[in-house]
């Protein structure tokens, strides 16, 4: 298993580029450089125009592989899930017991992640809070039906699929494991923001080794199934 994750390779629907930046190392500078970029700017003040200044290359150039900023950071949340995907099938992967899988598996979708050496021209850290603060944006618009009818979508809803089958192996009777998945995931997305910059409106850590985020959605995901 190891193995396979040292060779494996995120794939990112090619309806969001126009050239694949994985495929050349300028391609790499913009995705590497956007993610810098939009976490230290935010999205609403990232254009092609500053990236092209950070990675020391033109806007032109830029826009020979994305169209529009909206594409860039739609790719960097489904590298991101696609990532997670991956994460996810490494920790369950030969675990009998049903519960610890869940556990597992929430603990993945929720972590604060560390840096991933596989992937040298990304910053995982630093795309997590691009993707908590920022990902809403790439699909809470007019054009999500589109993009979800060309399947940009499918690394998030496999993620989701994969954990709410889990759910059914503990409680076969649920009837809403998709809803629970996915408002773990997004919820996380909210309360690692407010602990960033609201944090009135989470809850303290218990300790200072405690994630208070990750404790709760795994709490709130057993007492629900099992209600």
């Amino acid at each position: 298993m190891q193995q396979f994750l040292s060779n494996i390779q995120i794939k990112v629907n090619d309806y969001l580029f126009l050239k694949d930046p994985s495929s050349s190392e300028l391609g790499k500078r913009i995705i590497s450089g956007s993610v810098e970029l939009m976490h230290e700017i935010g999205f609403e003040a990232f254009t092609f125009k500053k990236l092209a200044k950070e990675i020391n290359s033109t806007e032109a150039s830029i826009y020979r592989y994305f169209e529009n900023k909206n594409k860039v950071l739609l790719y960097l949340t489904i590298w991101f899930w696609g990532w997670t995907e991956s994460k996810l099938v490494f920790a369950i992967t030969n675990v009998e017991d049903k519960e610890l899988k869940l556990k597992k598996a929430i603990t993945i979708i929720t972590e604060d992640v560390l840096e991933d050496r596989r992937f040298k021209d990304m910053n995982e850290r630093k795309l997590q809070k691009v993707v908590y603060d920022e990902s809403a944006k790439a699909y809470i618009n007019k054009l999500v039906d589109d993009e979800n009818k060309n399947g940009v979508f499918a690394n998030y809803k496999s993620v989701i699929q994969r954990v709410s089958d889990i759910i059914l192996e503990i409680n076969p009777d649920y009837p809403y494991p998709k809803m629970l998945v996915s408002t773990i995931i997004e919820g996380t997305h909210l309360q690692r923001f407010f602990v960033d910059h609201l944090p009135g409106l989470t809850s303290p850590k218990t300790n200072s080794d405690s994630d208070v985020v990750q404790e709760f959605f795994i709490d709130l995901a057993f007492k629900t199934i099992k209600t």
